[in-house]
């Protein structure tokens, strides 16, 4: 009877370490084990000879070779590298005693693997189900990368923490006279909270829970005058004892539904912020409304799909602004932070301002941070001709 064991391939880029030690070996017992139970159990080894690892090895190695060499060379280097180190680490395992097909061992470079991924996504392709699409991913700015769930890190990190008012546009004042009608004629403005200053100048909505309650709060503007300000009722206390600002009661209270639709302006620039509903939002931190843009954030995404939202993302592969982005055009959105506050401060929409220790993604390989970035990807579309279903059958059918 046969028995195997699906090796999930080491990166061709190094000497093994403890983990590669400690894998193989565990890996060694189960094979040795169910051959001496009578199996047939082939051990196949193999190594994963693409991706960032390999590449960022070779682009160190070659340095400002690298300005004159074409892609095709620079990927005969990369081949190289990875042949250089199958053959490095193949004798370590080995010397661990750890038994297998070691002659022949799989690798993902090898041209007929290769053209069998092929062969595999034509397949795909011809059964319409690969798209090319806009979505946004775990972006490395440093390694110029997209990252896989598991290739992201947290670590602890400071981030600016930022209130921000976006004033209620006057062609939605009937609509919100009609929720606190004691406000009429007076300022009104929603409160946002955000840890990303620098994604200010993609916002194109406010999301606003359903089911939360909201209170409108009397709050004095610079020149002495009321205006009304919105956010959950229930994080009243906590914005006034982080901000300083004093609001006591809400002279006015609805629910987040009665919000939906709403437009206000935006801080920065003259557009709109549509007022949507989430789920997602809660009353952990913030003001219960979130700063929403849909090129920056899963669920900002698909906030953004079905209020039909525009993917909007003016950041290139290397973290700066596009050229077309007003105030901020070919800064880093990290070094964008405080540009982002100052221009805030001017227009009076800053509320209030400090700094956040918290967990924070980083890139598992550079472990600079990351940010959330929409880009064009290819994508296997697993809701078409029931994919998703076949698939988990096809699980439920293995004997693992």
């Amino acid at each position: 009877q046969r028995y195997i064991l699906h090796d999930g391939p080491p990166y061709a880029n190094g000497r093994i370490h403890l983990g590669h030690a400690l894998n193989k070996i565990l890996k060694d017992f189960i094979v040795k084990s169910r051959t001496m139970a009578g199996f047939d159990a082939p051990y196949i080894p193999g190594w994963d000879c693409h991706g960032l690892p390999i590449e960022l090895q070779v682009d160190r190695q070659l340095g400002k070779k690298k300005r004159e060499m074409s892609t095709a060379d620079i990927r005969r280097a990369c081949r190289d590298y990875a042949i250089k180190h199958v053959d490095l680490m193949r004798g370590e395992f080995k010397r661990l005693g750890v038994l297998g097909n070691w002659d022949t061992p799989y690798l993902t470079m090898d041209y007929a693997y290769q053209a069998t991924i092929v062969r595999i996504l034509g397949h795909f392709v011809e059964q319409g189900l690969v798209y090319r699409g806009k979505k946004p991913v775990h972006w490395c700015i440093s390694c110029r990368t997209a990252l896989a769930e598991a290739e992201v890190e947290h670590d602890m990190h400071r981030s600016p923490a930022i209130y921000v008012e976006f004033s209620l546009k006057e062609e939605s004042r009937s609509q919100f006279d009609k929720l606190a009608p004691s406000f009429t004629g007076k300022s009104v403005s929603v409160l946002i909270w955000t840890t990303t200053p620098w994604t200010i100048p993609s916002n194109l909505a406010v999301a606003f829970h359903p089911e939360l309650t909201y209170g409108v709060y009397d709050s004095k503007t610079e020149t002495g005058d009321s205006s009304a300000l919105i956010l959950a009722k229930d994080l009243a206390s906590r914005v006034e004892q982080e901000t300083g600002h004093v609001l006591g009661e809400p002279l006015a209270t609805c629910q987040g539904r009665d919000l939906e639709s709403l437009r206000f302006h935006h801080p920065l620039y003259e557009r709109d912020s549509l007022a949507v509903l989430a789920d997602y939002v809660t009353i952990e931190q913030g003001t219960g409304a979130v700063h929403t843009a849909p090129g920056h954030g899963t669920d900002d995404f698909n906030t953004g799909m079905r209020y039909g939202l525009e993917v909007y993302a003016p950041v290139g592969p290397d973290g700066k602004f596009a050229a077309n982005v007003e105030l901020f055009a070919g800064l880093r959105v990290f070094d964008s932070n405080p540009k982002v506050e100052e221009a805030l401060i001017a227009r009076n929409r800053l509320w209030h301002r400090s700094n956040l220790d918290h967990s924070y993604p980083h890139c598992w390989r550079c472990h600079n941070p990351v940010i959330f970035l929409a880009t064009s990807q290819w994508f296997v579309a697993m809701d078409t001709k029931d994919f998703r279903k076949r698939a988990l059958n096809a699980i439920s059918e293995v004997e693992w």
